[in-house]
């Protein structure tokens, strides 16, 4: 089927700290949590009208047909966790998402979503802090008075390809942050930590942020960082910043292994895992045969 391009709203949510639920609850207990709250998210999703794109790892991308249907999600899905938090067992850490959103053209392929409205959407995400909804002034503008009224304006921010700064808006969802807003006392959402990845190998590191926001490594020269590793592929590996978060993308034969602050060592084939710490990556040869061709990463904040 050919590629279709049509207007709709496109929205992130993922999961706020979910590192430290891990830490808290440990690994098991802690992926059926992320589980559970990505199928009630889903239920949320469904009875507005939205379609679930994919999920990966902590968060969800889904699509609305309209501003207002995304809108309503959005709240409700803020609403449905703070009912469920209020009733979580005493010790248990609160679940919370941030969510993004933006309605514009996109591009529908293969049952995913591509383009300018989807980049702009993971943007807000990132915008977010947990328990927000953030979105774009021309989406604000689509929604219904009531919802509209709802809303206020954060800030201006530069989007990757674009002339001129977005105006982006958090929709309100509590009622005491209504009310607050109402009487002109909500301070001002706090900067949003930005996060880069220094990638080295062989003498030579690249770093990775909002200015370059992704790399390809593997056996061609081409590559920007070139492993002489006989079992990489030519393009084996790549690193992505999507949403404020670092994504390994194995693109191999024979795979990639990632150990990642001493925890256990991974295993990735045509899949994709998030960068939550320092670590190295071997391309297509485990860490137990002691690999000499070795990628480092290093994660840091400001």
């Amino acid at each position: 089927m050919s590629p279709k391009t049509t207007n709709l709203a496109t929205m992130f949510a993922d999961i706020s700290g979910s590192t430290r639920l891990f830490e808290i609850l440990g690994d098991a207990t802690a992926r059926v949590t992320v589980s559970d709250t990505l199928e009630l998210l889903t239920k949320v999703i469904h009875l507005h009208n939205g379609t679930v794109i994919k999920t990966i790892g902590d968060e969800i991308m889904c699509t609305f047909p309209t501003a207002d249907d995304a809108a309503n999600a959005a709240t409700e899905m803020q609403e449905t966790l703070e009912d469920a938090n209020d009733m979580r067992e005493e010790g248990n850490p609160e679940i919370k998402i941030r969510v993004g959103m933006h309605f514009g053209p996109a591009l529908l392929e293969g049952g995913d979503v591509f383009g300018d409205a989807v980049n702009v959407a993971a943007r807000m995400a990132a915008q977010a802090k947990g328990g927000q909804i953030i979105t774009t002034k021309s989406t604000v503008d689509l929604l219904q008075p009531i919802m509209r009224a709802s809303t206020r304006f954060v800030d201006r921010a530069p989007i990757k390809g674009k002339k001129e700064d977005i105006e982006i808006f958090e929709i309100i969802w509590q009622e005491e942050d209504v009310t607050r807003m109402a009487t002109g006392m909500l301070q001002e959402m706090p900067k949003i930590p930005q996060v880069s990845l220094e990638v080295s190998y062989g003498g030579k590191t690249v770093v990775l942020d909002q200015n370059k926001q992704g790399l390809v490594m593997g056996r061609s020269q081409a590559c920007d960082l070139p492993v002489n590793e006989k079992l990489a592929s030519r393009q084996h590996v790549r690193i992505e910043l999507r949403r404020n978060k670092f994504f390994i993308i194995d693109q191999s034969t024979n795979g990639s292994h990632i150990s990642m602050d001493n925890a256990e060592e991974a295993f990735l084939r045509r899949e994709e895992m998030h960068i939550s710490g320092n670590g190295r990556i071997s391309l297509g040869k485990s860490f137990s045969e002691g690999p000499t061709e070795v990628v480092t990463f290093v994660l840091k904040s400001t």
